[in-house]
C-alpha cells in the first residue's frame, strides 16, 4: 500500500505559517521574530559564496528551517545571520562527527530524564504504600517539559535545523526507499525539532496527563459490594477491579461459567453507569458502601448516591485543552489529530480509518457473529463484543488458572527471577534470555499494568503488572506477558539497534503487536499445552472479533477528538452527551446489524480515551500488525525473527513492515485466515 498525503504547507513556508498561527492565537509578541525573506536570501547567498553552489540546496533548506523558529529572545536579525554563517557545516567528516556527538548526548539526556520521571511518579504508579499529597506534586515534576526550549535556547536545535532537512510525511513516503541507515537516523534527529513549544505550555500538558492518569489508575470498583435487585452478592469479598480493563477481563472470564451471564449483565450495567456518569461518586474505589446497581442506590456508611459530576469527561476535556494550547507551535501538524497520525503513527488518518472499517464491514465478521450466537445458544447481547469462547477444548477454568499462577508467581520479585525461564520457553536462547532478563525490572502496579522502557543503554526497562495480596492471579499474569512483549521489544530496539536515535519501533502499534504475540503465549509459558488441532482457526476468529471490537472503540476516540476541535468551548456535560451520541452512532453503524440492538454507548467505556490523548487507534493497528507478524513467523523462530525485526528501529511503519514481513500493513491476511476458519469450525 502506498500512502499519499496532500499538504498545502511546504517547508520553505513553515516560518510564515508558524508566525500567523502564533500571532493569531494571541501569543506574546516576543515569542517569535519574523526573519523576512530578503534577509533569508541574503544569508543564503552569503553562505553559498563561502561554500559554493554545490551546497546551495542544503544551505537554503537549513536557513529557511532556522528562520521558521527564530524568536526575538534568540537574538537580533544580525545574530541570526551570524549564527547561520558560523554553524553551517559543509565539511562532511565534521558533519558526521557532529552527528555522532549529538546522538551520544541525546541518548544521555533523554535516558536520564526517563529515569528521573520514573522516580518522580514511582509512588503514583507502583503499589508501595499509601499515596501522600506530596506525591502528586512530585509526580508533576518534569524536567523534560523544559528540554525542547532549552535545546532551542542553547542553539543546539538551531544547529540541527541548519544542517539537516526536516521531512514531511509525504516526502518520507516518496523518498525513503533509497535511504541508508545514516539517513534514517538523520531524519529521526530532526523530528524532535519540528515544533517549538514553550516550557510552561509543555509543563501544563504534562501535568494534565499526570492528573488524568492518576484519575484512571484509581478508578476501582469493588465487585463484592455490588448487589442484585434482590440484594444478592455475586462475587467474593475483596475483589477490586479497575475500570475498564479489570471489569472487561472479568466479564470475559465469565464465559467459562454456566452461571456467568448474570455477572456479565451486572458488569455491563456498571460500565453503562460509568459512561453516562450516573455512577454514584461514593462507590468509586470504596469498599465501605454497597451499590444496588439496578436502582442506583447506596447503603452502608452513607446513602448518598450523588452521581460522579462528569469528572470523567472533565479529565478528557482538560487533556484536549492542554493539547490545543500547544497547537500553535506545530506549523506542519497544528492539531493533536494530525500529530497523532502524521507525526506519531506516520500513517494518514484516512488510511487508518479504512483499515478499521474494512474489518467492521467484512462478510467474515458477520459470519463470525452468527457463529458466536450459535455457540452461546442465545441472542447476542451488547457485551458479547468481548466474547471469549474461541478457545482450545482443553483450556482451564479461571479459578484453576488463578490458583496455578498464584502458586508460581506469589510476588513481582518471583516473576522477575523467573524471566530467564519464561523467555527460554518462548524460544530465546539462554544467553539472549539472560541478557534480556538483566535489562528488565518488574514492579507491582497500582493500575492495570504498563511497560516503561529505558532511554539509554545503561538503564533498564520496567514491567508493571497487578499483584494481589494472595499472589499474582491469571489476569495479572496475562497482563504481565503483554507487558513483557513490550519490554523485550524495548530492550532489543534500544540496546541492539545501530543508532540510538532510531531506538524503539515506528509507533506504539508496533510495540503493541509484540505485546499481543507474547500475551497469546501465556498458557505455553505456564506449561499448559494447546493440543486442539483447530487452534489456529480458533485464534483467527478470536483475533478478528477482538480486532472489530477495538476498531470500533478507536473510531469513537477519533470522532470524539474531531468533535472537541469543532466545539472547543463545550462544557464537560456537553462533551459527555456528544461522546455518548458518537458511541451510539458508531454502534448503530457497525454492531447493531450484527447484534440487533441499537443505541448502545458501551464503546465509550475505554479508559485510554480519557487519559492517553487519541491513543486507542494504536490497539487495532497493533492487532493488524501482530497478525501479520504471527502469520510470517508461524513456521519460523519467534525469538530470532523478533530481534531481527526490532533492530530496524523507529523508521517509517510501511518500510519497517516491508523489512519485517515483506509486505505493507494490511487486514487481508486476517480476513483470509478468518474465512478459512469459518469453513472449518462450527
Amino acid at each position: 500500500m502506498q500512502y499519499k498525503l496532500s499538504s498545502s504547507v511546504n517547508l520553505l513556508m513553515a516560518g510564515i505559517l508558524l508566525i500567523s498561527l502564533i500571532t493569531g492565537c494571541g501569543k506574546r509578541k516576543d515569542e517569535v521574530q519574523m526573519i523576512d525573506h530578503k534577509l533569508q536570501t541574503a544569508t543564503i547567498d552569503s553562505l553559498v559564496a563561502k561554500w559554493g553552489e554545490s551546497q546551495r540546496d542544503r544551505i537554503t533548506t537549513g536557513v529557511r528551517q532556522v528562520a521558521a523558529v527564530w524568536r526575538e529572545s534568540d537574538g537580533s536579525i544580525t545574530d541570526f545571520a551570524q549564527f547561520c554563517r558560523e554553524y553551517f557545516v559543509a565539511d562532511q567528516p565534521q558533519l558526521e562527527q557532529g552527528f555522532q556527538r549529538l546522538e551520544t548526548t541525546f541518548e544521555t539526556i533523554g535516558g536520564t530524564l526517563v529515569e528521573l520521571e520514573r522516580q518522580a511518579k514511582w509512588q503514583l504508579d507502583v503499589e508501595c504504600g499509601d499515596i501522600l499529597p506530596i506525591d502528586y506534586l512530585i509526580g508533576n515534576f518534569s524536567l523534560s517539559s523544559h528540554l525542547s526550549e532549552d535545546l532551542f535556547k542553547t542553539k543546539i536545535a538551531g544547529y540541527v535545523l541548519l544542517n539537516y532537512k526536516v521531512y514531511e510525511l509525504s516526502e518520507v513516503l516518496a523518498q525513503a526507499a533509497t535511504w541508508d541507515r545514516q539517513q534514517w537516523a538523520e531524519w529521526r534527529l530532526t523530528e524532535g525539532f519540528k515544533a517549538r513549544v514553550p516550557a510552561e505550555v509543555n509543563q501544563k500538558r504534562y501535568e494534565t496527563y499526570v492528573a488524568a492518569d492518576n484519575y484512571i489508575s484509581n478508578y476501582n470498583i469493588y465487585l463484592h459490594n455490588l448487589l442484585t435487585e434482590s440484594g444478592e452478592r455475586l462475587w467474593p469479598e475483596g475483589l477490586k477491579l479497575i475500570s475498564h480493563w479489570g471489569l472487561r477481563d472479568e466479564l470475559k472470564a465469565q464465559y467459562d461459567y454456566p452461571d456467568g451471564l448474570a455477572r456479565q449483565q451486572m458488569i455491563y450495567a456498571v460500565m453503562l453507569k460509568i459512561v453516562s456518569q450516573e455512577i454514584p461518586a461514593v462507590v468509586i474505589n470504596n469498599d465501605r458502601v454497597d451499590w444496588r446497581v439496578s436502582t442506583n442506590t447506596v447503603s452502608g456508611m452513607t446513602t448518598d448516591n450523588q452521581p460522579e459530576p462528569d469528572t470523567r469527561y472533565r479529565q478528557l476535556q482538560q487533556v484536549f485543552r492542554a493539547e490545543r494550547a500547544c497547537d500553535p507551535y506545530y506549523p506542519v501538524s497544528p492539531t493533536k489529530i494530525l500529530r497523532r497520525f502524521n507525526d506519531d503513527r506516520q500513517i494518514p488518518e484516512e488510511i487508518v480509518e479504512q483499515l478499521f472499517v474494512s474489518v467492521l464491514t467484512s462478510a467474515e465478521l458477520k459470519a463470525t457473529a452468527q457463529l458466536i450466537a450459535k455457540r452461546l445458544g442465545r441472542d447476542l447481547q451488547p457485551f458479547d463484543i468481548w466474547y471469549n469462547g474461541f478457545k482450545a477444548k482443553d483450556t482451564y477454568t479461571q479459578a484453576e488458572l488463578d490458583k496455578l499462577v498464584a502458586k508460581k508467581f506469589p510476588t513481582a520479585e518471583v516473576f522477575k527471577k523467573q524471566l530467564p525461564e519464561i523467555l527460554t520457553k518462548l524460544g530465546f536462547e539462554q544467553a539472549t534470555a539472560s541478557f534480556l532478563s538483566s535489562k528488565i525490572e518488574v514492579d507491582a502496579a497500582r493500575g492495570s499494568g504498563h511497560a516503561m522502557g529505558a532511554g539509554r543503554r545503561s538503564d533498564n526497562a520496567h514491567l508493571r503488572t497487578r499483584v494481589v495480596g494472595g499472589g499474582m492471579n491469571y489476569k495479572g499474569f496475562n497482563i504481565a506477558m503483554h507487558e513483557l512483549g513490550h519490554c523485550v521489544e524495548q530492550v532489543f530496539s534500544l540496546n541492539r539497534v545501530d543508532h540510538t536515535l532510531l531506538q524503539g519501533v515506528p509507533n506504539t502499534a508496533f510495540t503493541e503487536a509484540f505485546a499481543f504475540v507474547f500475551q497469546d503465549r501465556d498458557l505455553q509459558v505456564l506449561g499448559l499445552g494447546k493440543s486442539d488441532p483447530q487452534q489456529e482457526h480458533l485464534k483467527a476468529l478470536k483475533d478478528l472479533w477482538a480486532m472489530a471490537e477495538i476498531s470500533s472503540v478507536a473510531l469513537v476516540d477519533m470522532a470524539v477528538w474531531h468533535w472537541m476541535y469543532d466545539h472547543p468551548e463545550a462544557s464537560a456535560a456537553e462533551l459527555k452527551e456528544a461522546t455518548m451520541t458518537i458511541a451510539k452512532d458508531i454502534w448503530n453503524k457497525y454492531w447493531a446489524p450484527l447484534i440487533g440492538i441499537r443505541d448502545i454507548p458501551l464503546l465509550a467505556i475505554y479508559s485510554h480515551m480519557i487519559d492517553a490523548g487519541l491513543y486507542l487507534p494504536d490497539y487495532p493497528l497493533g492487532h493488524i500488525i501482530a497478525f501479520q507478524i504471527e502469520q510470517y513467523i508461524k513456521d519460523k523462530h519467534l525469538a530470532r525473527e523478533m530481534e531481527r525485526m526490532c533492530v530496524q528501529g523507529s523508521i517509517n511503519p510501511n518500510f519497517w513492515m516491508r523489512g519485517a514481513v515483506g509486505a505493507d500493513i494490511s487486514v487481508q491476511p486476517l480476513l483470509t485466515a478468518a474465512g478459512a476458519a469459518l469453513r472449518n469450525i462450527q
